[in-house]
């Protein structure tokens, strides 16, 4: 798929991230967190699967009121892939409340 043809596709939904000082980043859009650690947190999000690599990462807020995350340390990666290609974990929130 190329670049122009991704834009067309307008699927309704809006994303932002923001990455400050790549130390900071808010992610809003979030469905769930998959799994995270010091060195990777992975975030299944309305326009596909986030993954957030770096050292001493932390999640500092959670909200699934608002679908929102931020997730502060050394940021050094972000990418995203298709929601189709993720395996079935278990999620964070799954665990929370099971």
């Amino acid at each position: 798929m190329t670049i122009d043809e991704r834009k067309s596709i307008n699927t309704g939904v809006i994303q932002n991230l923001i990455l400050e000082n790549r130390g900071k980043l808010s992610i809003s859009g979030v469905l769930d967190v998959l799994s995270f650690d010091d060195q990777v947190v992975m975030v299944e999000t309305e326009l596909g699967l986030l993954t957030v690599k770096g050292e001493n990462l932390r999640i500092n807020k959670l909200s699934i009121d608002t679908s929102e995350v931020i997730v502060e340390g050394e940021i050094s990666y972000l990418a995203y892939s298709d929601k189709e290609n993720k395996e079935n974990k278990t999620s964070l929130l799954g665990k929370i409340f099971k």
